[in-house]
């Protein structure tokens, strides 16, 4: 695994390593040993998984609210999605900045959000789906949510939503 900081602290690409023969390929989708050599301490105790038919499906952004912060690795594994991290940590120098990654079954790249930190996605391709990892189990009364075309983040999104929830569509601004 290939462990490529992004521009928010504790966010990552991760990146596969494959090995190859006549048979095909086979890389490692998470490895704890090679998380805590990239000085990531991260344990999964819950595995989602988000199916989404259309292309242009936009679900974001949301989080979970203290004593429940999830970290969360993140991977395409049918397709292609724009992947997005917000950070919200209170005190942190990249308040409110984000991060973007193209994710691809094909390419079997990963992205690693850090808790305190929003996540969404929007879908490139028809049938697409991807695989959640969580430290934290989720909590619905501690799960919180921004509007994904608050101005105060400044996410370029590739296209406008075809698909969007009535929750994702009318959260309020972020007020934090």
């Amino acid at each position: 695994m290939i462990f490529r900081a992004l521009d928010l602290p504790g966010a990552f690409e991760i990146l596969p390593e494959r090995a190859r023969d006549e048979r095909g390929a086979f890389f490692r989708s998470f490895c704890e040993a090679e998380f805590a050599a990239a000085g990531v301490a991260f344990r999964p105790v819950q595995m989602s998984i988000s199916e989404n038919p259309r292309r242009h499906t936009l679900r974001g952004m949301h989080w979970q609210a203290p004593p429940a912060e999830e970290r969360k690795l993140i991977r395409c594994i049918r397709g292609a999605v724009l992947d997005v991290a917000l950070d919200l940590r209170a005190g942190s120098a990249t308040r409110l900045r984000h991060v973007a990654v193209t994710l691809s079954a094909e390419a079997g790249n990963a992205i690693f959000i850090p808790a305190g930190c929003a996540h969404g996605f929007l879908t490139l391709t028809d049938d697409a789906a991807l695989e959640y990892m969580m430290d934290v189990p989720f909590a619905p009364g501690l799960g919180r949510g921004a509007r994904w075309d608050d101005p105060a983040f400044g996410i370029a999104w590739r296209a406008p939503p075809a698909v969007i929830s009535e929750r994702d569509a009318t959260w309020p601004d972020f007020d934090g």
